[in-house]
């Protein structure tokens, strides 16, 4: 099952992942710009899995660059309950 079946399962996974790049000493910027590129890759490249999905995708695709990269910071704050 990959993790975009599911919206729990993804917030878990980029928990994950951005608890190690803080590990590894990457600064709230710099995540938060990974978070948008994931993002923009995701928005482009992979078809919806699921409502939430598909809402986050519609949203992504009306808003312009820095509401995306709003967007993205939100999502980080999102999974990693509110920590930065």
């Amino acid at each position: 099952m990959s993790v975009l079946s599911n919206f729990g399962d993804w917030k878990n996974f980029l928990n994950e992942r951005v608890e190690q790049a803080q590990s590894l000493g990457m600064d709230k910027d710099t995540i938060t710009d990974v978070a948008y590129q994931i993002g923009d890759y995701l928005a482009k490249e992979i078809d919806p899995k699921n409502e939430q999905e598909r809402l986050l995708k519609e949203l992504w695709d009306a808003a312009d660059e820095e509401e995306q990269r709003t967007m993205a910071s939100l999502m980080v704050k999102l999974v990693h309950g509110g920590q930065q």
